[in-house]
């Protein structure tokens, strides 16, 4: 199965870091967050490859090249101009079989395998990797009706979403979806097959998993791995 990396993004909220090194090539230990990525994909025999690229993108052509050093087969994709976190499929060519897309900054002990094989079995357009999260709300959460009277007051409350982890599987069909040359967004994507009635499956992940896009993030997902290397660089 083909696997497009999207390693395209400026990463704003971790700048001043990403002024000078995309953030695919943050260090995660010993390795870029993106060498722990392939490193995952070759575990899980996933190894045609396609980074597609925008800032600093010939830095992270300049140190995975072909990716032979990591016994996978990495081609790439530079866009001229931004398309959004969707739009750089239209320019790949070979997407007509199933094939996977995920984020190139995110650190997961996800298996890939077990999210292939379960889009498999429920046959939709789209299967997008999901995990619950819970967000602290730090003031008193108020509730009223039509009159502006308060009907419930919660001090504090958690609240709890089911989010996506940035890891999706694509029936080649998707690309007729998706505009040609222009930006478009993942959420633009998923609500536009919401509204044909097209069949996107969740896959619901206990893993481990971070975005590495904001500082705290990151300083946590370096914390993380530095403490369990065997569980994000595994083996079938």
């Amino acid at each position: 199965m083909k696997v497009v990396i999207l390693a395209g993004g400026k990463g704003r909220r971790l700048y001043p870091y990403t002024v000078v090194l995309p953030k695919p090539l943050m260090p995660i230990g010993d390795f870029p967050i993106l060498e722990v990525i392939l490193k995952q994909l070759k575990n899980c025999k996933l190894t045609d490859i396609t980074i597609a690229v925008g800032h600093l993108g010939n830095l992270i052509q300049t140190y995975f090249g072909d990716g032979k050093k990591w016994g996978v087969n990495i081609a790439y994709s530079f866009e001229e101009k931004p398309l959004g976190t969707v739009g750089p499929l239209t320019l790949l060519r070979g997407l007509d079989k199933t094939f996977m897309v995920m984020n190139g900054d995110l650190l997961t002990t996800l298996n890939y395998s077990k999210l292939i094989d379960y889009h498999k079995k429920q046959k939709p357009m789209a299967t997008v990797a999901a995990q619950k999260r819970s967000v602290d709300v730090d003031f008193g959460v108020i509730q009223r009706n039509k009159d502006d009277h308060m009907v419930k007051y919660i001090e504090k409350p958690k609240l709890s979403y089911t989010v996506s982890m940035g890891i999706y599987i694509f029936e080649p069909e998707i690309l007729d979806f998706i505009p040609k040359a222009e930006k478009f967004d993942f959420p633009d994507l998923m609500q536009l097959l919401l509204e044909k009635e097209k069949k996107v499956a969740i896959y619901n992940s206990t893993d481990f998993w971070l975005d590495i896009g904001r500082p705290d993030d990151y300083q946590k997902a370096v914390e993380e791995f530095e403490k369990n290397k065997k569980l994000f660089i595994y083996k079938e």
